[in-house]
């Protein structure tokens, strides 16, 4: 065992072939270029693709849910208990070390596709129904990207208006309703919420002219920008999501389908150690410290190493959609430099409210009857046995 806990440095033949063995029980084929997935990347099998992943993050959470599993699941509503009418939501702030807080990290071992645990600046919010008391959905805001393409594009940055104004975006890493409001359209509702008057204010006590970690200074950045990435190829939640005099999600391009999902868990860590044995100094890094594209440096680099073409590797092929969320009227001469003032557009969490119940939930309830079927105790049965997620984006 090495000194940080690591474990023995893996041989180049033996990395090579675990991780050639490992593609291949995911379901990708191999040809001269490298490795790709074979037929329609349907929503099916990208969840199919991220299962592996999914299973390790249970087994990290199998105490959590042992422990917690049983009273944070009667947060959740069964079909029952909700009258589509009747919905209202309402934002509760999520605090660390808080039961809100369990809630939120029990509700993202629902997602068929893991989520990030954020990292930089970071805002997270339970959605709960008025009527019940019941939770439906979650959603998290945290620091972009430095690199994104499609949203650099848009709004026309230079490196250096990037370097400058990144301050003024943050992402939507998690948004999405639970059971059984995902079955009625409540996705659309969460992303929609993450857009309200009261998350703007949040963010404005929360960081508005405090200290930034890293460089010290005082930052003056308003909220002008979220963007948000689909999850499963094309978005069913954020297509056409648009709320009347408020913002309107937009589609903006696509990520290039390069990744490290595929290389997660014990496959990684062989990759640290192995980076580790040959003394790289992407072995030691931290994730806060180097950023939010870490582990996939580490990957490249570790690749590269033992003679595998990273691109080959981390090209998974699998393309989500960028949304880009003005929150002001100029965002992109605001984003720019160039535009004076900032007039908001954003609206209270009662009249988002309100206009998605109408326009998506309550329709859709009227003809799909499935979330009638819904049980709190089914919710946490299909957890533990794994079988959860298929439902939600």
């Amino acid at each position: 065992m090495s000194a940080d806990g690591l474990g023995e440095a893996p041989t180049v033949e033996l990395l090579r072939r675990t991780i050639h063995l490992h593609l291949l029980s995911l379901g990708f084929a191999r040809n001269g270029d490298g490795y790709f997935i074979e037929g329609e990347l349907t929503k099916e099998k990208i969840r199919e693709l991220h299962a592996n992943q999914r299973l390790e993050r249970l087994r990290e959470s199998e105490s959590f849910v042992a422990e917690y599993g049983l009273d944070l699941a009667r947060h959740f509503a069964s079909g029952g208990e909700v009258n589509p009418a009747a919905i209202e939501p309402e934002l509760v702030e999520v605090e660390a070390n808080s039961l809100e807080s369990r809630l939120f990290r029990f509700a993202c071992l629902l997602w068929s596709v893991p989520v990030s645990r954020g990292f930089g600046r970071r805002l997270r919010f339970l959605v709960r129904d008025r009527q019940n008391g019941r939770l439906i959905g979650l959603f998290a805001l945290g620091d972009p990207v430095f690199n994104l393409s499609a949203r650099d594009s848009w709004i026309g940055w230079t490196s250096e208006d990037r370097r400058e104004r990144l301050v003024h975006v943050m992402d939507a890493y998690v948004v999405g309703a639970v059971p059984p409001y995902s079955h009625i359209i409540g996705g659309k509702l969460v992303a929609a919420l993450a857009t309200s008057a009261e998350v703007k204010s949040a963010y404005d006590r929360k960081y508005y002219g405090r200290e930034a970690v890293i460089s010290k200074k005082k930052r003056h950045a308003r909220l002008a920008l979220l963007t948000t990435t689909s999850a499963l190829g094309r978005s069913s939640i954020y297509n056409r999501l648009a709320i009347p005099g408020g913002p309107r999600f937009q589609k903006i391009g696509a990520t290039r389908g390069f990744g490290h999902f595929q290389l997660s868990g014990e496959i990684f860590d062989l990759l640290r150690r192995y980076l580790q044995a040959v003394e790289h100094p992407y072995a030691s890094g931290h994730r806060f410290g180097m950023g939010p594209n870490w582990r996939l440096r580490v990957a490249r680099a570790a690749l590269e190493a033992i003679g595998i073409r990273a691109n080959g590797v981390l090209r998974h092929g699998i393309e989500r959609e960028v949304y880009a969320i003005p929150l002001v009227e100029n965002c992109r001469e605001i984003l720019k430099g160039s535009g004076e003032g900032i007039e908001f557009r954003v609206l209270p969490t009662e009249e988002i409210g309100d206009f998605c119940v109408r326009r998506w939930m309550v329709p859709r309830a009227s003809w799909d009857e499935r979330y009638r079927d819904v049980t709190r105790n089914g919710v946490l049965g299909d957890l533990l046995d794994g079988r959860i997620g298929s439902g939600i984006e």
